[in-house]
């Protein structure tokens, strides 16, 4: 949805819909949806935009590396369980973003929205820095993406 926003002065309507897909959901996807979630709360947007993340083929487990990193900013992904994501679901999004790992048939072909590719690392297998250099560039990328929604004051 090009140009989607959710300002405070926006009249009340259907959400702002972002799903957050990886094929494990198990790392990228799970950080986006926690600092998304997060950062919703901090700017105080209540329910103008809603999350969602899921995975094409999911993993048991959040990747240990990444409950780790999160962990360490009060982030806990130990609680989260990886799950599959369904066409139907993100057929009600407005936008998709994928974190790099070859989700190529996550939408539907009828699906008319913002599909967004941010190339990042996989961090399963990475060693701690390199995880935390994977977590603050997904951290950026969310306020980026909020910022550019208009949603709420930055924090």
């Amino acid at each position: 949805m090009s140009g989607a926003t959710a300002t405070d002065d926006a009249p009340a309507g259907d959400p702002i819909q972002v799903a957050f897909v990886c094929v494990q959901n198990a790392g990228r996807s799970q950080m986006a949806y926690a600092f998304a979630k997060g950062a919703r709360e901090a700017r105080n947007v209540g329910d103008r935009v809603e999350f969602l993340t899921g995975g094409t083929d999911p993993a048991d487990h959040v990747h240990p590396e990444v409950v780790e990193v999160m962990a360490e900013l009060d982030f806990d992904l130990a609680v989260r369980t990886p799950r599959a994501v369904t066409p139907e679901e993100i057929e009600t999004c407005d936008i998709v973003i994928t974190m790099g790992c070859s989700a190529e048939d996550v939408c539907p072909a009828t699906w008319r929205g913002d599909a967004r590719d941010w190339a990042l690392v996989d961090p399963h297998g990475e060693d701690l820095d390199g995880v935390r250099t994977i977590r603050d560039e997904i951290a950026d990328r969310v306020d980026g993406l909020l910022d550019e929604l208009e949603v709420g004051a930055r924090v």
